[in-house]
C-alpha cells in the first residue's frame, strides 16, 4: 500500500485548499515564511504547501481540521488589522486547543492605535488582564518579565484619558536599585530619579505624540513620579499605575493603596521573582494574602505563556521557575533531615532551644529549662 512521507497510508490522508484573497501573503506567513514555520511546528502531522495565494494542507482528519482552523483564524486576525507575530500564532493555537473561543475575536480588540501601530492583548492571559482593568477599581498584574503588565496598563490609562473617563494619569514606581550601588548621582533631584522612571517615559512616547507628552507633563495632566511622592495625597479622577511593585515594602504598599480617591482606578504591576529590596518582605507578596477576598480588587496572574518578547524569554522564565522550585524542595529536605538528625526521639524545636512544652514539664519543676 502506498504511504506518505510521514509513514501513513495515502488513502488515510485528506487535503484542504485555502485561498487567501485580498491579503499580502507576507502579512500572514511573515518574512522568509517565519510564521509558516511556527504553524508547522504547532501541527507537525500536517503538511503545508504555499503557492502564490493558495495554501494546501494535507494530513489526517483531526489534525487537519485543527490546522485549518488555526490558519483561518490567523487570516481573520490579519483582516482585522493585526500585524502578526510569533506570539500571535502560538497564542491562537493555545486558545483553540483550550476551546476558549475565537482568537480573531479575543485578540483583535485594539486598546490604542498610535502612529499606525495597534496596541492590543496578544494572549488569552493578557486579554483577561485588560478585561479585569475595565471591570475593577484596583487590579494587580503579577507575572514575569515580558508579559506586558505595565505596557497594557499604561495603554489603558492613555485610553481612559482620551475618552475623558479620567482627568489625569499618574505613573509611579519605587526608586530601588536593581542589585547595584549606583552611588552619588549628579544633578537636580529630578535628574537623580529620572533613570528609575525612564521606562515609563519611553512607554508614554510610544503611545502618544512625543510633542504632546511634554505639554501634558508640564500641565500636570500626566505625572511621572517616584513612589515616595505619593504620601499624604488623595488621588481623585485619576488613572494610577504603580510599576515594579515587588520593590515596595508592606508599609509603602498600604500607603499607596490608601491614596485612592473618587473616580479613580489603580493598576499595580510587578514580578514577585525579581525583588530588589535589600532587606524585608515585598509589599506585593504580602498584599495577595491581605486583600485577596475583597470585592472590586482583582489579581491577574500572567505566566510564561503570556510572554510576548523573544521566544527565549518564555523559556528563560520557565527555566528559572524550575530552578527555584528545585532549590526550595532541596532546602526543605535539608531542614527536614536536620530535624531528624538533631531530634531523633521526635522532640520539637522548642525543646532543642531549651524550652520544654507545658504538657511535658515535670510537675515538681514546672519552669525547668533544658540545655541552659
Amino acid at each position: 500500500m502506498p504511504t506518505s512521507g510521514a509513514g501513513f497510508p495515502d488513502d488515510a490522508l485528506e487535503t484542504v485548499e485555502i485561498t487567501v484573497d485580498g491579503l499580502a501573503m507576507v502579512r500572514l506567513l511573515g518574512p522568509q515564511d517565519r510564521l509558516l514555520k511556527i504553524i508547522e511546528r504547532q501541527h507537525p502531522e500536517v503538511q503545508l504547501l504555499v503557492r502564490g495565494n493558495e495554501m494546501t494542507l494535507t494530513g489526517h482528519s483531526h489534525e487537519l481540521r485543527a490546522a485549518q482552523r488555526l490558519v483561518e483564524e490567523l487570516i481573520q486576525l490579519v483582516r482585522n488589522g493585526a500585524d502578526l507575530g510569533a506570539s500571535d500564532v502560538t497564542s491562537s493555537a493555545r486558545i483553540l486547543e483550550s476551546n476558549a473561543g475565537s482568537p480573531a475575536e479575543l485578540l483583535s480588540q485594539a486598546i490604542l492605535t498610535s502612529r499606525g501601530k495597534s496596541i492590543r492583548p496578544k494572549t488569552l492571559g493578557q486579554k483577561e488582564y485588560v478585561d479585569a482593568i475595565d471591570q475593577n477599581t484596583i487590579v494587580f498584574g503579577i507575572g514575569p518579565a515580558g508579559t506586558g503588565k505595565t505596557y497594557l496598563a499604561m495603554a489603558k490609562a492613555v485610553q481612559s484619558l482620551q475618552r475623558k473617563e479620567v482627568e489625569r494619569i499618574i505613573l509611579t514606581r519605587p526608586a530601588v536599585e536593581a542589585g547595584e550601588r549606583l552611588g552619588f548621582l549628579p544633578g537636580t533631584l529630578t535628574d537623580k530619579i529620572d533613570p528609575y522612571l525612564r521606562p515609563l517615559y519611553d512607554a508614554l512616547n510610544e503611545m502618544m505624540d512625543p510633542e504632546i507628552v511634554p505639554k501634558l507633563l508640564a500641565a500636570g495632566t500626566v505625572e511621572v513620579a517616584p513612589l515616595a511622592y505619593m504620601r499624604g495625597r488623595t488621588l481623585n479622577n485619576a488613572f494610577i499605575v504603580l510599576d515594579e511593585a515587588q520593590n515596595t515594602t508592606p508599609e509603602q504598599m498600604k500607603m499607596f493603596l490608601t491614596r485612592l480617591g473618587f473616580g479613580s482606578k489603580m493598576v499595580v504591576t510587578g514580578d514577585v521573582t525579581q525583588v530588589d529590596l535589600p532587606v524585608g518582605a515585598s509589599g506585593l507578596q504580602l498584599v495577595t494574602r491581605v486583600l485577596g477576598e475583597i470585592d472590586d480588587i482583582h489579581f491577574s496572574r500572567l505566566t510564561s505563556a503570556d510572554v510576548v518578547r523573544h521566544t527565549l524569554v518564555g523559556e528563560i522564565v520557565d527555566a528559572y521557575t524550575k530552578y527555584d522550585a528545585e532549590r526550595q524542595a532541596a532546602k526543605y529536605e535539608r531542614e527536614h533531615a536536620q530535624d531528624l538528625r538533631g531530634n531523633p526521639d521526635g522532640a520539637n524545636r522548642a525543646e532543642r532551644r531549651g524550652t520544654v512544652p507545658q504538657d511535658r514539664q515535670s510537675p515538681s519543676h514546672p519552669d525547668r529549662r533544658w540545655g541552659r
